[in-house]
């Protein structure tokens, strides 16, 4: 039953066309407890079960929907009577409840995992057994490839930094505070090869651009302001034609020009053409959008939930922020290529993630500001009940992440696998930030995980487990 689930999973997940008919045998609760695994309780199989459950790619699969209830449900079970099987760690458990595999970033879970390892023989599928000196020599070399990756971090850190007070950035007084080590930690969390340094350091930097964009149309601009960050991002090229109203739009067009300019000539090594057009456009597209949000606002005018989506999906900075990097992965991507109906469709289906997912979390307080929100909205079309409206937004929510994960999977296509991939990526880390509330603005949490990925050091020795820096001074 684990083998059976786990190879589903792994071959949907590696492209492999498996159709989740092969899983019919587990689609009931009663079909556990007829197998050998259900009389022993085997929170293994359960475990393997769930996680199958979760790489749905297709709206309607309703033998994985119901063995991701089931399962959760008798697994929850378990951990409440601690009937969890000794082969399981409880935690492990609690974890993939808690942290669903769409919502789980790459690093913290590497760091999770080695700080989780036991060493000692552990005893694997099939009743394989690895040696004591095998398991501590493949945890030491994870734990010295997580420090490796760690060390790169902190540089990348520093220029992050000096690039932010050589652009200013830092001197904008309407803005959040700008905060590195927390942008740096999507891009080093979840997404790029070590080696991909140009790529990670323009997806951090990217964010940081949105973010006082976001600021000034959302709460510190004037509507004069607005406009005339609007035409200078336009004109781009041509933006002295324009002149600036204020010290405040200059800063902001300036690091977004500069750093668009630097990423571009970095990117013409990459991909053999000239890509400022498209870079110029996606910042063009983002300028409107926000503009729109900001015209709402000012007029009172209430969109329909076609209206808000369509300025809703550029307007959450996803188009820079994401796709400009991705001229840095390596593969080229033609003009045919940017300009497919694939690529467009794996961009739309993550924007739209994104933007509900936020929707979600910041209803309340956009209704307080008198902001429109598609929860707010739906809410007038069920006689105002906020829980309706919720619930529908997460059904779009889990039909668009279905929808991204089954274009990436897919064999073939005109867009490479690699850059696939990142779509995926991106989408996790939505579900991560905005899993409890708006992630940028829970300070706390992201601030703990981003010192996690860069800079608390793993705690663990050849032959010794070391739990804390305490326990580490000990020895």
């Amino acid at each position: 039953m684990a083998t059976c689930a786990m190879a589903f999973r792994l071959l949907r997940l590696h492209g492999y066309d498996v159709a989740s008919d092969g899983l019919t045998q587990f689609s009931e609760e009663s079909s556990f407890y007829d197998l050998v695994q259900g009389h022993l309780n085997d929170s293994e199989a359960l475990l393997e079960l769930y996680k199958a459950s979760q790489v749905q790619i297709f709206e309607e699969e309703p033998i994985l929907e119901n063995i991701g209830f089931w399962s959760a449900k008798l697994l929850d079970e378990q951990l409440c009577s601690k009937k969890i099987s000794r082969s399981v760690d409880p935690g492990e458990v609690e974890h993939v409840l808690k942290f669903p595999s769409y919502g789980a970033l790459d690093r913290l879970e590497h760091r999770r995992n080695i700080e989780q390892s036991k060493t000692g023989g552990f005893q694997m599928l099939k009743s394989a057994y690895r040696s004591c000196q095998v398991d501590e020599g493949m945890v030491a070399l994870a734990a010295d490839g997580f420090h490796s990756s760690q060390a790169l971090y902190q540089q990348e850190l520093q220029k992050l930094k000096s690039w932010v007070k050589e652009m200013r950035l830092d001197e904008l007084e309407f803005a959040r505070t700008m905060m590195p080590l927390v942008y740096l930690l999507v891009p080093a969390s979840s997404m790029y090869a070590d080696e991909l340094s140009d790529a990670r350091l323009a997806y951090a930097m990217e964010i940081i651009l949105v973010t006082p964009v976001d600021d000034l149309f959302d709460v510190g601009g004037s509507r004069e302001e607005m406009e005339n960050l609007v035409t200078l991002i336009e004109k781009w090229d041509a933006h002295e034609e324009v002149g600036f109203c204020s010290k405040s739009v200059e800063i902001v067009f300036r690091a977004i020009y500069h750093t668009s300019n630097l990423l571009g000539a970095k990117a013409v090594a990459v991909q053999n053409r000239s890509v400022m057009h498209h870079i110029a456009e996606l910042w063009a597209d983002l300028a409107r959008a926000v503009m729109d949000k900001a015209e709402w606002t000012i007029t009172g005018h209430t969109p329909s939930m076609e209206e808000y989506m369509a300025v809703g999906v550029p307007s959450t900075g996803l188009g820079p922020i994401v796709l400009t990097p991705l001229y840095l992965v390596g593969p080229e991507l033609t003009e045919e290529v940017v300009r497919s109906r694939e690529y467009h469709e794996m961009f739309r289906r993550n924007a739209t993630c994104t933007r509900l997912l936020n929707d979600l979390q910041t209803y309340k307080r956009e209704e307080e500001q008198g902001k429109m929100n598609s929860v707010l909205l739906l809410a007038r079309h069920h006689g105002g009940s906020v829980e309706a409206a919720r619930a529908e937004v997460r059904s779009a929510v889990a039909a668009s992440r279905k929808e991204l994960l089954r274009l990436v999977v897919r064999d073939g296509g005109m867009v490479p696998r690699l850059v696939r991939q990142q779509f995926w990526n991106v989408c996790k880390v939505a579900h991560k930030m905005y899993r409890e509330e708006d992630g940028f603005a829970s300070t706390r949490e992201t601030m703990h995980a981003a010192n996690a990925v860069v800079h608390e050091p793993l705690f663990w020795r050849r032959g010794r487990k070391i739990d804390s820096p305490a326990a580490a001074a000990s020895i």
